[in-house]
């Protein structure tokens, strides 16, 4: 089975540049916020389902690491797997590539924890979603 999944694809356009021409530091999280939003759906989760249980994530933890640039004009992707399944969190990796070459650009991990929309406060993972998670997350180590 796949554990690395194609999230999200676009293009670097001029307003998501600084000044120097290549792509800013906030559009960055902006991509891999969007692309995140995809990671339930490759476990065969539905977002819609989720949140019909009274159920979401937050973010608990974050790191962006910018390993080359990438320029106006750019075709990005964005591939994540699954790196650890917790008893109320999981965490996630995403790699940022500049599409036409697959030059790896960008990391971000992140760690996502069960959150009660309605409590306001952390929760158990429910199982039949901790399962699928942990059915495509990358071996551990």
């Amino acid at each position: 089975m796949e554990k690395w999944f194609d999230l999200y694809r676009s293009i670097v356009m001029p307003a998501h540049a600084d000044v120097y021409g290549h792509l800013n530091v906030r559009n960055y999280a902006a991509f891999f916020d969007d692309a995140g939003w995809h990671i339930p759906a490759m476990a065969g989760l539905k977002l819609s389902e989720i949140q019909a249980r009274g159920l979401g994530t937050v973010t608990a933890s974050l790191s962006i690491d910018f390993l080359h640039e990438v320029q106006v004009g750019q075709l990005i992707l964005i591939k994540g797997a699954i790196s650890r399944v917790g008893t109320k969190s999981f965490s996630y990796e995403m790699r940022l590539y500049e599409a036409d070459s697959m030059r790896h650009c960008a990391t971000q991990k992140s760690t996502e924890v069960c959150f009660d929309t309605k409590k306001r406060q952390g929760v158990p993972l429910p199982e039949d979603v901790a399962a699928s998670l942990r059915a495509i997350a990358l071996p551990s180590k």
